[in-house]
């Protein structure tokens, strides 16, 4: 529906808009739904998990993917002692981006309380040639809370010869603990993009990659296992200082993404299972 307008006025087609907000408590041993806000396109839903399994809410983006002018607002709330994994239902597809209609934002906000527990495990973001993405991250921790992350860039549907010749991204992940700046981490690229991630010192040609955030008092006792775990042939590297771990990751295609960053999954979450969508 264009509301008799025309369609090829890109100045007034119809953008999608999204707001969800989440919060969760602590009822006895469980973790409970306390706040669900949910408008325009995002939803959240929470499917049955086995007994002894963490509790998980999973992510809807019901427009289908993700266009220039359209914006994502997204609040996640973990109260003291709660725990809750939290993950997409699918990859999150950002076309290009018609010209006049702006990026396409992303604003996610992210509050674990004293002694919780929180990972946040959305899917790959898949990027379209001439796309335009503007997202930050913000995630606040209290002192003695837990935190696990993954972020995974795809630059193109390499099984489709796709490749992203231009466009525009600006991705920032802020995380603080008891109120202090822990990580800062900024990648913004402009123009032309394939150019840029054929340089060495960029990712050498790589049209994959990945960061693992690991936030916890044990983060620096976890490096040689995550080291350990890393195939042979995959381009990565772990570090850990400051009761953080840090691992990167680069790969050819999403598949070779997904897998090693499902071996650093699998270490940092003691064996439990990846929620059931990763597998769909």
């Amino acid at each position: 529906m264009f509301d008799a307008v025309s369609p090829s006025d890109s100045g007034a087609m119809q953008r999608a808009v999204g707001h969800l907000r989440v919060a969760f408590k602590r009822r006895g041993a469980d973790t409970v739904l306390d706040t669900l806000y949910q408008q325009g396109c995002l939803k959240a839903r929470f499917p049955r998990v086995d007994p002894g399994a963490w509790p998980v809410a999973v992510t809807l983006n019901t427009s289908g993917g993700v266009a220039g002018g359209d914006r994502l607002d997204v609040a996640l709330d973990m109260a003291a002692e709660t725990r809750m994994t939290v993950t997409a239902q699918a990859a999150e597809r950002f076309y290009r981006v018609i010209p006049g209609t702006g990026p396409s934002v992303v604003r996610t906000r992210i509050t674990v309380g004293d002694g919780a527990a929180m990972e946040w495990l959305p899917q790959e973001t898949i990027l379209f040639d001439r796309c335009a993405l503007d997202r930050v991250l913000d995630v606040d921790l209290a002192l003695d809370s837990r935190f696990l992350g993954v972020e995974m860039l795809v630059f193109g549907r390499s099984a489709s010869g796709e490749r992203v010749e231009t466009g525009s991204l600006r991705d920032l992940i802020r995380v603080r603990r008891d109120g202090a700046l822990l990580w800062h981490d900024a990648i913004r690229m402009n123009g032309t993009i394939d150019a840029t991630l054929c340089r060495p010192a960029v990712a050498n040609g790589a049209r994959a990659l990945a960061t693992v955030l690991f936030v916890s008092s044990d983060a620096e006792g976890r490096l040689d296992d995550v080291r350990a775990a890393l195939p042979a042939d995959a381009e990565a590297g772990a570090s850990a200082w400051n009761g953080m771990l840090l691992t990167r990751i680069l790969a050819p295609d999403s598949a070779s993404l997904r897998a090693t960053v499902s071996v650093v999954l699998d270490v940092l979450r003691d064996g439990r299972a990846l929620p059931r969508v990763w597998n769909c």
